[in-house]
């Protein structure tokens, strides 16, 4: 398992260091560096990672709000939280903000990688809760994913339609307002969707068979007008499902 980080710091040559260190460390992926929280804010609003190596003392927001703000009101904790300080006097305020390591400025590289070894033990007894939530269902109604660091219940008679983007999924139910993004691939969500009422009709579609308005040409028209195309390597067991459908003389 490799775990996605990013690296905070509002000093280039701890920063420096910072980036060094983690892609010295083979599970630890560095997806992104920045000199300032507000920075990384920015692009936390649109991906997720697994954990974050940041200093407490930044301009503008320090390292312990920008952690907090991270926390949402259902419990849920975020990234893991890896701070750097030349101040010991934060380590208690850095717990609490659910920080799984603690260096103190100048730190070694053994004590940086026994705090990544923290964060990645976190992180894989995170991964397996949420494996085991994913295979739970409530009889055949009900799928758990994860989605913003929080468990999402899906109806699954709600599920208008998934979508592939790259590593995510969006999921588009009838009874929200918005999708749900979620890390997850094609092939798990499919293991866990009844084949009599979900079929894939291409690489990035998974329907809901009984949210079908219409079928033109080479789409699939959907309660509420969304309309996909159908793939060529799925249009043959496709329209095999459609033509037991069809009334005819």
């Amino acid at each position: 398992m490799k775990i996605k980080c990013i690296a905070i710091d509002d000093e280039p040559l701890a920063l420096k260091k910072l980036v060094t260190y983690i892609t010295k460390i083979p599970y630890l992926e560095l997806v992104g560096e920045f000199n300032s929280a507000i920075t990384a804010q920015q692009m936390l609003n649109d991906n997720e990672v697994d954990a974050i190596f940041l200093d407490i003392n930044m301009p503008d927001l320090n390292g312990l709000d920008f952690a907090k703000s991270l926390q949402d009101g259902n419990g849920s904790k975020g990234p893991v939280m890896v701070f750097t300080t030349a101040y010991s006097e934060y380590a208690i305020e850095g717990y609490k903000a659910n920080a799984v390591g603690y260096l103190l400025k100048p730190y070694s590289f053994d004590e940086f990688e026994a705090a990544a070894q923290k964060a990645m033990e976190i992180c894989e007894i995170r991964q397996q809760a949420m494996t085991d939530v994913m295979t739970g269902t409530d009889g055949d109604d009900t799928i758990f994913v994860k989605s913003d660091y929080k468990i999402v219940r899906i109806g699954i008679d709600h599920i208008c339609y998934i979508e592939a983007m790259s590593e995510y999924l969006r999921i588009t139910c009838d009874n929200k307002d918005k999708p749900i993004i979620v890390l997850l691939s094609m092939k798990k969500i499919e293991e866990h969707l009844p084949s009599s009422k979900f079929m894939r009709i291409h690489r990035s579609f998974i329907i809901n068979l009984e949210k079908i308005n219409e079928v033109k040409k080479n789409h699939v028209i959907l309660e509420g007008d969304a309309s996909l195309p159908i793939g060529d390597n799925y249009k043959e067991a496709f329209m095999s499902y459609l033509n037991k459908k069809i009334l005819t003389k």
